[in-house]
């Protein structure tokens, strides 16, 4: 007997569940509302879609293997994506201070256009696996509390909704999942939800990369949370077709960067440190600057749901959604795929108690990110949806310290580096080597300025149109 699993949503979380569930069953069906583009373009339904995007080491491992005879590694930068050291190949200036740039070893991430990467992975899973994608919007689950056994779509207007079963669902149909309704319809209520926003506003725009520049690391001047005022930051990042995509961010409150372009320039100029708006200042925009306002964290506690029904689960987005300046929202979603696969190896897709576990397993790496997202966003003035509690302080008290010692100290970093890129979780900054290295503080002084190189330095003054104004 054929048996069919369904996957609502074509993006990154959806085409990497259909990947680990091609190994396990006959026929699996992708269901996006949305037209797919042919080529690596932006399409309407990821608002997100146009501004910053890392995948971070963490979510690049948990795709590796995903598809078979893949490795998406290489797939992604034989597709154009640029490949990172976050010790060395980046310049970044934290709230505390300057992070200094260590040796190459460590954790990697990789940058292009999200349009690049949703491509890349769609096309590596269509050509490798029998995974179909069907146009079609989901309109409800079929089954009860107990199991699910398919979804409800949607047809033309005036014609009944069509059914179509399946041995196994998964929901990845991204932040405006109806999960909540779609289980309440079945007699499964009272899922928590829960939604902290900092009223962040992106504004993006891509710029060609200057002749020379190729090499310039990836620069980011990160927003303080600490001083009581809006948060403002900025990134430039390598792209793919030697472009770079500058992204800017700001909170509520006054600190949203704007849509013109002289504004935009001004704002990279007034951050902390003008470094990202000299290097704009010297290099041709390609494009117009594009805003998106949806950018809160929230998140449904579905793996706390008093009952669960066998043979559905909930990942990416429509599991959880995160400020996208902590970029981590991709690896969430990779890693959340990986613990399907690795339930399916062992059980098939009958395993009892599959969903469930699966689930939780998903929840792990949400639980991570979303500590780290909310830990940081609870503290700009006007965030709607949480404050810091005693327990956000002592923690905040102790990452400040330890993320001043990362300036001059490379246990520091290292520890830091290897949280924010998910491949430790949030106890990795209370192992012994970062406990001491907190309790000792830097050994080396605060930088002045940005480790940059003599070969950088003299792009930056080439780039410099700032000098002369």
């Amino acid at each position: 007997m054929s048996r069919r699993a369904v996957v609502i949503g074509a993006g990154l979380a959806g085409m990497l569940a259909a990947a680990a569930l091609s190994g396990v069953a006959d026929e699996v069906v992708v269901l996006e509302r949305d037209e797919l583009p042919d080529g690596p373009e932006h399409r309407k339904g990821l608002p997100q879609g146009r501004h910053a995007h890392l995948l971070m080491a963490g979510g690049l491992a948990a795709m590796e293997d995903m598809v078979p005879g893949v490795s998406m590694r290489k797939h992604l930068l034989a597709a154009g994506a640029h490949e990172i050291p976050l010790n060395s190949g980046m310049v970044a200036l934290t709230p505390e201070g300057w992070l200094r740039r260590w040796r190459p070893e460590g954790p990697r991430m990789l940058t292009s256009s999200r349009a690049l990467l949703d491509w890349a992975v769609r096309t590596a899973v269509l050509s490798n696996t029998a995974v179909e994608v069907r146009r079609g919007q989901v309109t409800g689950l079929l089954g009860d509390a107990a199991r699910v056994t398919g979804v409800r779509l949607s047809t033309a207007a005036g014609e009944e909704d069509q059914d179509l079963t399946a041995d196994f669902v998964v929901d990845a149909s991204g932040r405006g999942s109806r999960v909540v309704n779609w289980l309440g319809a079945l007699g499964i209520s009272g899922i928590r939800e829960k939604k902290v926003d900092a009223g962040l506003v992106n504004a993006t725009r891509i710029y060609r990369t200057p002749e020379g520049a190729e090499r310039f690391p990836l620069t980011i001047m990160q927003a303080n949370p600490y001083l009581s005022l809006p948060g403002r930051s900025g990134m430039v990042l390598p792209i793919e077709g030697g472009r770079w995509m500058v992204s800017l961010a700001g909170t509520r409150g006054g600190g949203e960067p704007p849509s013109d372009p002289e504004g935009f320039l001004q704002y990279t100029l007034d951050l902390p440190h003008p470094l990202v708006g000299q290097l704009i200042s010297g290099a041709e925009p390609l494009t117009d600057v594009y805003v998106s306002r949806s950018t809160s964290n929230e998140r449904r506690y579905l793996e706390k749901a008093d009952r669960w029904p066998e043979r559905f689960l909930v990942l990416g987005d429509a599991l959880a959604t995160f400020n996208p300046a902590y970029g981590q929202g991709m690896s969430v979603a990779a890693l959340g795929a990986r613990v399907l696969a690795d339930e399916l190896r062992g059980t098939g897709l009958d395993g009892a108690g599959l969903a469930l576990r699966a689930q939780r397993g998903a929840a792990r790496s949400v639980e991570a990110a979303w500590t780290m997202a909310v830990g940081q966003d609870v503290w700009f003035p006007e965030t709607r949806g949480g404050a810091p509690s005693f327990a956000d302080r002592v923690l905040t008290r102790y990452t400040r310290r330890l993320m001043r010692t990362a300036t001059g100290s490379y246990p520091a970093a290292a520890a830091l580096w290897d949280l924010t890129s998910l491949t430790a979780g949030p106890t990795r900054l209370l192992r012994p080597g970062a406990l001491l290295a907190a309790l000792a503080g830097p050994p080396l002084p605060a930088a002045a300025g940005p480790p940059l190189t003599e070969g950088e330095r003299k792009i930056l003054r080439e780039l410099d149109r700032t000098v002369s104004a």
